[in-house]
């Protein structure tokens, strides 16, 4: 992966987070990293980057907005079956961090998009003028699928114009997630399962998920397209 790049960003975010119990953090992240690996599985490794962040998780897409954005509706799902999550999308410069980028990714595309889901309600997906610029660029017509929900300030005082998921468009998509919800259920229970029997020794977490999930990712992308 090169130094620097532009691409879009998916941020994942624990509504409250801090202002949860430990022992309820370390399940809601571990819930998490759950439904990270189910919902990404669709997009092949060499095409996203997962990275934790203080409160939820940023997955890197590249070359692949839409992509980007049905990952987000598909993760937000997770809300239906207890994990609180909202969602934020942008597209932008990352460039790899620490030596030889060991310490992931940060930038531009990272923080607007953490920025984004932070200004998002629980179960909603909120996304930038830039990544649905993007959507317009690699699919004509296809941003038409987020419409202006008008403009906020972060906390930095930048001002983002935002955009959500067209609502009949949304309610169609909601009706063909609802198999999602089951995998995602069981996810949920084996996140908090993870929390209990965590063993360094074992086998990364996400990757332990996406070997058992993906058979069954693969047949319900199949069956419920886009």
């Amino acid at each position: 992966m090169p130094a620097s790049l532009v691409a879009s960003v998916v941020f994942l975010k624990i509504q409250d987070f801090a202002r949860r119990p430990a022992t309820e953090q370390a399940r809601l992240r571990a819930q998490l990293q759950a439904v990270v690996a189910v919902t990404a599985a669709e997009i092949p490794p060499a095409g996203r980057l997962m990275l934790d962040a203080a409160d939820g998780a940023a997955i890197v897409v590249l070359d692949d907005p839409r992509g980007a954005l049905r990952l987000a509706e598909r993760a937000l799902t997770a809300v239906a079956v207890g994990l609180p999550l909202s969602a934020g999308l942008n597209h932008g410069a990352l460039q790899l961090a620490g030596r030889k980028g060991g310490e992931g990714m940060t930038g531009d595309g990272i923080a607007v998009a953490a920025a984004v889901a932070a200004f998002a309600g629980a179960a909603r997906v909120l996304a930038s003028r830039s990544f649905r610029d993007a959507m317009a660029e690699a699919a004509p017509g296809a941003e038409a699928a987020l419409v202006s929900t008008g403009t906020f300030t972060d906390p930095g005082l930048r001002t983002h114009e935002v955009f959500t998921p067209n609502e009949r468009a949304r309610a169609r998509r909601s009706r063909r997630y609802s198999a999602v919800a089951a995998v995602l259920a069981l996810a949920l229970v084996a996140g908090g399962i993870a929390v209990r029997s965590a063993n360094p020794a074992q086998q990364p977490f996400v990757e332990v998920m996406l070997q058992k999930y993906k058979p069954y990712w693969r047949t319900l992308v199949h069956k419920v397209g886009y």
